[in-house]
């Protein structure tokens, strides 16, 4: 079943032509990915998957519903959430602060039941901090609970962007380039937690991702953007032989992943 569907989607800045016509589908509780030579179309595709462009031609179908040219606020609600290539944290916060923020997104209470400390914002305040620990426990940042999000390593304020994203209970998850920065033993690591997010919180993910080796081991099914058009999709074996696919990237003689 398709969770998420792109029908001839296109998207152009004047002159220029970002994606054109490109057709894709996320199945329901897979894990996607859509690669590419830097310059692609891809961070333009989550753009528009999110609200932040506008699509020029074309549909985007989510649950079965068309979401393009909603606003972004709209599109979240609906529960497609993101993390960018550039890390967006509230640095001087704490990882225990930061995640609990995201989380009050779920928060069902109003401003008087806050203000006057009601039966029901103390249970729902409760619950959130619950799943605050939780939170950090499943993607190993407890023992970094009181730490300021720009202390952290570089490979842990991706793993906390990801709790953040988590924290809004999405049903599609959009990963662009969770592995930059990371050392192998880091990208490793991820590979086995982007495995145990999609099994623990039953999602659906839709990666961005140069890294060959990350997007080859747990992806199911791929889609190769070069120059804003799609090349091909599939799974990895068949798309890391690709003859266009290698030349897109490497050049002839090349090969992609393991």
């Amino acid at each position: 079943m398709g969770m998420l569907e792109m029908k001839n989607l296109t998207k152009t800045f004047g002159g220029l032509t970002a994606v054109e016509n490109v057709n894709f589908m996320v199945q329901k509780g897979s894990i996607s990915g859509l690669i590419g030579p830097n310059g692609a179309g891809k961070t333009t595709i989550f753009n528009l998957i999110t609200g932040i462009y506008k699509v020029t031609e074309g549909e985007i179908i989510f649950k079965g519903i068309p979401i393009q040219n909603l606003e972004p606020h709209r599109i979240a609600s609906m529960g497609i959430t993101r993390t960018f290539q550039n890390i967006r944290l509230f640095k001087k916060l704490s990882v225990y602060d930061n995640i609990l923020t995201a989380c009050h997104h779920n928060a069902g209470y109003n401003l008087i039941e806050s203000v006057l400390r009601l039966g029901r914002f103390k249970k729902e305040e409760k619950d959130l901090r619950q799943d605050t620990e939780n939170l950090m426990e499943i993607m190993g940042l407890a023992k970094w609970r009181d730490h300021a999000a720009h202390s952290l390593p570089y490979g842990l304020q991706r793993r906390l962007e990801i709790a953040r994203a988590l924290a809004v209970k999405p049903e599609l998850l959009l990963l662009d380039e969770p592995a930059a920065g990371m050392n192998p033993d880091e990208t490793l690591q991820l590979m086995n937690l982007i495995r145990e997010i999609r099994d623990k919180f039953k999602c659906t993910i839709f990666i961005i991702e140069h890294h060959m080796d990350l997007v080859m081991g747990i992806c199911e099914n791929i889609m190769v953007l070069n120059f804003g058009r799609k090349l091909i999709e599939g799974p990895p074996e068949k798309v890391q032989r690709d003859p266009q696919v290698i030349q897109a990237y490497l050049g002839e003689g090349a090969k992609l992943g393991a």
